[in-house]
């Protein structure tokens, strides 16, 4: 089959969400199928990541730069037309100009799009083409939130971005043949009447490249790691040192954070203490993993399945989260992971386990079983493979 792939970003590094979703599912497309990808950036694509790629790309490889100005440029025009702004960033003419030969010269048997910000250059193609959307997660869900906890200033300009994208999400359904997700508690988000039709496929863990290191020292009793840009992670870092470590202090009063990941925030920069380490980007995600006694996601905004938590679990490091991220990774608290939700509760399960590592070990182990058995890429995506016909 020839497939079209349109994708917001270029699937490598893998340093965001979006970007590991689709690139196992393009390694895995791409052994029985003809791709043909088409990728937005803005910023300079590299060498090792070309090569990463361009592999699996036997229809072709095309990238498309997106330069500030222009962004701006579309964002205001978005603001103006009622688009939502999500849609904005990512839509460029001359983009569109490339998506529209692409569909000319390749001729696809089917078109997958990942993300709402990109269905916009597929609009003008609904029906004409058999096209599958992957919503992944439910970006108007996200923005309401941020919209109750914004500074006041900022609540107006989230709770407007987060009734457009209702919308759009909502509009967008009918130009596509398919719909996928990435949990349950996502497509129940979706204000659509058909929002059942849409189709759960989960993400993956590679367990031969994320499993435990026992040889590297425990260097930190707990540890947060993400894309330090992305609003969610920001919030969540902040809630775990500043209102979540310090109770756990009180009983540990040695326990040191490590927050790990690429581009922190300037209020992720400014956790840095005695107690606290922003390490930033590091070359291998994995080492920060194996250094870590406890691993805590206290997601407090957000949609989608948190990859942190697979990778972790998948490295046999015992998990605290809250019902907001486990309500799409399906553990059962106590069995696979732990689950809390205040400041309070999720520093007592915490202590808990950094008192009693016989316990944290046993957890640990039934949580990697637990990822290795239900979540794999090649499962995954033969769910998704199955809808393109």
């Amino acid at each position: 089959m020839k497939l079209l792939v349109l994708l917001s970003r270029f699937p490598y590094p893998l340093d965001k969400g979006d970007k590991l979703r689709a690139y196992h599912q393009l390694r895995y497309l791409a052994e029985r199928h003809e791709i043909c990808l088409f990728a937005l950036s803005d910023e300079e694509v590299t060498a090792e990541a070309d090569a990463a790629v361009r592999p699996l790309c036997r229809g072709g490889l095309t990238v498309h730069r997106l330069h500030k100005p222009g962004i701006a440029a579309n964002m205001a025009r978005a603001l103006a037309t009622g688009r939502p702004l999500q849609v904005g960033y990512f839509y460029d003419v001359q983009a569109q100009r490339k998506v529209d030969e692409l569909l000319r010269t390749f001729r696809p048997d089917h078109v997958y799009c990942q993300l709402i910000r990109m269905a916009e250059y597929l609009r003008p193609h609904a029906g004409t083409v058999p096209m599958t959307l992957d919503y992944m997660d439910v970006f108007s869900a996200g923005m309401a939130r941020r919209a109750t906890q914004a500074p006041l200033w900022q609540r107006p300009v989230f709770a407007l971005e987060a009734r457009r994208l209702t919308a759009y999400e909502a509009e967008a359904f009918a130009w596509f043949r398919h719909h996928t997700i990435i949990s349950d508690q996502d497509r129940q988000l979706i204000q659509h009447p058909r929002r059942n039709d849409i189709r759960v496929v989960l993400n993956g863990i590679d367990t031969e490249n994320f499993q435990p290191m026992p040889e590297v020292a425990k260097e930190y009793d707990v540890l947060f790691c993400g894309n330090m840009s992305y609003h969610p992670n920001v919030d969540a870092a902040v809630f775990l040192a500043e209102e979540i470590m310090p109770l756990v202090r009180a009983q540990h009063p040695g326990a040191r954070l490590l927050v790990a990941g690429t581009t922190p925030a300037p209020r992720v920069l400014a956790l840095a203490s005695a107690h606290v380490e922003v390490s930033g980007w590091v070359p291998d995600i994995r080492a920060a993993y194996a250094s870590a006694r406890v691993f805590v996601a206290p997601m407090r905004v957000g949609t989608g399945l948190q990859n942190k938590l697979l990778e972790a679990m998948a490295m046999q490091l015992p998990c605290v989260t809250t019902p907001l991220a486990n309500n799409a990774l399906g553990g059962t608290d106590g069995q696979e992971l732990r689950v809390a939700e205040s400041a309070a509760a999720l520093a007592r399960v915490v202590s808990e386990l950094l008192a009693d590592p016989a316990s944290a070990s046993a957890l640990a182990r039934r949580g990697q079983a637990f990822v290795k058995a239900r979540y794999t890429w090649a499962g995954a995506t033969a769910q998704l493979e199955a809808l393109f016909g």
